[in-house]
């Protein structure tokens, strides 16, 4: 008896829909990907439970001839290619004939088309069978429904999310889609309401400030670049304006979005130092070039794809995006009417991590005049010293933003100038152990360094790491003592998000809330923030904020420890002194006694030493005292 027996078209259209229909936004995918192909000028999405119940794509195209309506739902039947020369020349988005009968196949769906030539025709299909067929309105385009999805693959249920993050990918789908295609109307409306409605006018900065609003659109500067094989277009953002992930970058090669790791990482490249550590930009980039220098069949997809003279593609646009930042102003501008923010200068830089792997440690009490309450010192903008020095080169790599910060260097004086050090050490009988010995102050190198003795030798001591690890141990006490306590803001902070984000914040809302963030739906595209916990950086809260939602977006949670943890970093590195600040010998003698009662004086909270030993033997041997 034979083993091997030919598939029935029921059966192996729905091994094929396992690769061409994952969930319903590959749905929306297939379907205006040919309403595309049709020569649409407007296209109309609805989905009904994030396209579990319903989906229904309407265009303004070509429509299908009533003698091929049937022919449409065979696997493999298509109007784009006809010989073997034509998939060396694909110019269309969909080729391979495979959509309709895959989506077909795994629910109930009805078509309704019409070339604007005679009347339309509709056909009904259950599980890739056709049920009936009937004469329609002669409105020009295609209109299809999807319903019951999975109704007879009930195991691909199990892999599909949440409505909210469904409803999120189709949206994202639908944005990638609006931005290749600024010349086409998109309109999306999910459980009747609209999420995103574009003009079709072709321009593309309109187009990113529907989807990212127009505070993102403001600040996105246009790119082009051309070789004998390549033309590029689009837009790129100022590098002040970044994300915590690369999904914001969109690559498109003839209209098509493509993901590739090397031409994100060519981006990245273009912007160079300009970015954040950890951070990445936001990008709108199409990409023209001969259909035969690019092979689109190796993605079941089409997500994927290979490209002749890659390495050479990557370099023009690094070129053209290093073009565009040697002609703009970077001095990020800084809206004072909301809030006011410290200038940029140059000062430690510092990053907020929610990856960071601390290690609590036993609590201490601080030394140098910390007051239990946020000082109004903390929060005043002062300008900092025309001398302020970039106290490292090489900062520690703190992978979730790296942003400049302003710190008040004034602090360290007004705190000490305020309190005699008998003051300041009067806890010293109180610390449970003092890990390093008693440091007796005799000089200060270059304002960065004191320099110290004791019996045992010299030390040389980080003024800044010093005190960073003081004021991180109190910050860190301080901050986890606050539960649920909030502060009202003056004036709300907004803060603008695509259809995605709304999907996935309105999912995760307990999880924010649970931390303190309350967010307010403003507008189709927009939350405002009322409040927020106490114990965010003070002059920092935004920032914070936002730090916070770019964190859920990524990991679908948030986690409070680490958030905390990162906020005592952060305010411990804006409090402590710089590099370039000349101090009092009392000011060191303080300073040091403090740093004996920490619980862990060796380095400050991103892990650079604090502290280096010579010893006595060591200094003779240097001299030739000793042999």
């Amino acid at each position: 008896m034979a083993k091997i027996i030919k598939l029935d078209d029921a059966l192996s259209n729905k091994i094929a829909a396992g690769e061409v229909v994952e969930r319903p936004a590959s749905i929306v995918k297939e379907l205006i990907e040919n309403a595309l192909d049709a020569n649409s000028t407007h296209i109309l999405i609805e989905a009904e439970e994030g396209g579990l119940s319903q989906i229904r794509i309407v265009d303004n195209g070509d429509g299908i001839d009533e003698d091929d309506v049937e022919t449409a739902f065979f696997r493999h039947a298509t109007s784009k290619i006809r010989t073997d020369r034509d998939l060396f020349h694909i110019s269309t988005l969909g080729f391979r004939g495979e959509a309709l009968p895959s989506i077909a196949s795994v629910s109930h769906l009805t078509m309704t088309t019409s070339t604007g030539i005679g009347p339309g025709t509709e056909l009904k299909l259950e599980g890739g069978v056709i049920k009936s067929k009937a004469i329609a309105k002669a409105r020009k385009g295609t209109e299809i429904v999807v319903t019951n999805l999975f109704y007879n693959t009930p195991a691909r249920l199990k892999y599909l999310k949440t409505v909210h993050t469904e409803a999120g990918n189709i949206s994202d789908i639908i944005n990638r889609l609006a931005l290749a295609h600024p010349h086409v109307a998109f309109e999306y409306y999910h459980n009747k309401k609209e999420v995103l409605k574009t003009s079709g006018n072709g321009d593309i900065r309109q187009v990113i400030a529907s989807i990212y609003g127009r505070s993102v659109a403001k600040k996105m500067v246009a790119v082009n670049g051309q070789s004998l094989d390549y033309q590029i277009s689009g837009y790129v953002a100022m590098p002040e304006l970044t994300r915590a992930s690369r999904q914001y970058m969109s690559l498109f090669v003839n209209g098509r979005y493509i993901r590739n790791y090397s031409l994100a990482r060519a981006i990245q490249d273009g912007y160079h130092t300009l970015l954040p550590i950890g951070r990445f930009p936001i990008v709108v980039l199409s990409i023209e070039m001969d259909p035969q220098l690019i092979d689109v069949n190796v993605h079941p997809a089409k997500l994927e794809v290979r490209l002749s003279k890659e390495e050479e593609l990557g370099q023009l646009i690094t070129t053209a995006i290093k073009g565009v930042f040697k002609k703009e102003t970077l001095i990020p501008t800084v809206d004072t009417s909301k809030r006011t923010q410290r200038p940029e200068a140059k000062s430690e830089q510092l990053s907020l991590s929610f990856e960071q792997d601390t290690t609590p440690r036993p609590e201490t009490v601080l030394q140098v005049r910390e007051n239990p309450a946020v000082s109004e010192q903390e929060s005043r903008e002062i300008v900092p010293k025309s001398k302020m020095e970039m106290e490292s080169k090489e900062e520690p790599s703190i992978s979730f933003s790296n942003k400049n910060v302003d710190f008040d260097d004034r602090e360290i004086e007004e705190e000490v100038n305020e309190q005699p050090a008998a003051q300041v050490t009067q806890h010293v009988e109180a610390a449970p152990l003092e890990r390093i010995p008693a440091l007796y102050p005799i000089g200060q190198m270059h304002g960065t360094y004191i320099i110290a003795q004791n019996e045992t030798g010299m030390y040389l001591i980080d003024q800044h790491a010093a005190q960073e690890r003081i004021k991180y141990e109190f910050y860190r006490e301080k901050v986890g003592q606050v539960e649920a306590q909030v502060q009202e803001l003056f004036v709300p902070i907004t803060l603008e998000c695509t259809a995605q984000e709304m999907a996935t914040i309105n999912e995760h809302m307990d999880e924010l809330h649970r931390v303190g963030v309350f967010l307010e739906v403003f507008g189709t595209q927009a939350f405002i923030v009322r409040s927020h916990p106490t114990w965010l950086p003070k002059g920092y809260e935004e920032e914070t904020i936002r730090e916070i939602i770019d964190y859920l977006l990524e990991h679908k949670r948030v986690d409070l420890a680490k958030l905390r943890e990162e906020a005592a970093i952060l305010m411990s590195c804006k409090a402590a002194i710089k590099a370039n600040r000349h101090l009092r010998h009392d000011e060191m003698y303080a300073l040091l006694e403090s740093l004996r009662k920490s619980s862990d004086p060796f380095t400050c909270p991103h892990g650079r030493p604090i502290i280096v030993h010579f010893s006595t033997y060591a200094l003779e041997k240097m001299f030739k005292r000793v042999m």
